[in-house]
């Protein structure tokens, strides 16, 4: 039985890229399952965004994402979208560190929130896409996933996996009517963490992309025609060098 109902669920709800994707949705029909370690975060959008229920998961174990899926399949239905936006590494010390003098251990922990949840996640809703023969696993990456800088080895790598493990999934799952697609953030995000690191207290809106644009084309590429599916999508402000 095909659901008709239209569910989105992001891993993932921060103040940035989540919650922008969490009220284009909503505003677009969708019930939402908001998922993220901090319950209260989002316990305060779901007061604020209609349409919208929080679920506490750590998405760097295996147990709490299948235990999760499991209550949003019996409390709100099988989603019809699923957006992997949960990252680990940038801005914790596990990404911009060096290889030498780091905790190597914050490989495996970084692969365990960028990589393995990607594989759990889908594992748990893509029978049901794959039964309704419609469906889409979006995935937000940035340009780690494409080459690997000094001081990124225990980031990069990760982020890399993510988009080739996606890219399998996109072959296989693409002529069972699943889109699979990987979202290239080439940009520092607008978010109240990251723009005290690169300006303090000064202003410069052209240097970020906004959460609301990635919102917006999230939801195109979910949306796309199946005659002309997206997998890699690059977006960078007008004025990044690339």
């Amino acid at each position: 039985m095909i659901n008709k109902e239209k569910i989105c669920l992001i891993a993932g709800v921060g103040p940035g890229t989540g919650k922008e994707c969490t009220k284009k949705f909503s505003n677009n029909g969708y019930k939402v399952a908001m998922l993220a370690r901090n319950l209260e975060f989002l316990s305060k959008l779901e007061k604020e965004i209609p349409n919208t229920k929080a679920f506490k998961c750590d998405v760097g174990n295996t147990v709490s994402i299948i235990n999760t899926c499991k209550k949003i399949k019996e409390q709100i239905g099988h989603p019809s979208v699923f957006i992997n936006n949960a990252v680990s590494g940038i801005l914790d010390g596990g990404g911009a560190s060096n290889f030498l003098g780091d905790n190597p251990e914050n490989l495996e922990k970084n692969f365990r929130v960028n990589t393995n949840s990607l594989l759990y996640f889908s594992r748990e809703l893509a029978p049901e896409m794959i039964n309704n023969k419609s469906g889409s696993i979006i995935v937000t990456g940035n340009t780690s996933a494409m080459r690997g800088k000094a001081n990124f080895a225990y980031f990069a790598p990760t982020k890399s996996a993510q988009r080739i493990l996606a890219q399998s999934m996109a072959r296989e799952l693409g002529p069972k009517g699943v889109h699979v697609a990987y979202i290239i953030v080439d940009a520092a995000i607008d978010t109240p963490r990251t723009r005290p690191i690169f300006f303090g207290d000064k202003k410069n809106d052209d240097f970020f992309c906004k959460p609301s644009a990635i919102a917006e084309e999230i939801y195109h590429v979910a949306h796309q025609n199946r005659s002309a599916w997206s997998f890699d999508v690059e977006i960078r402000p007008n004025i990044e060098k690339w």
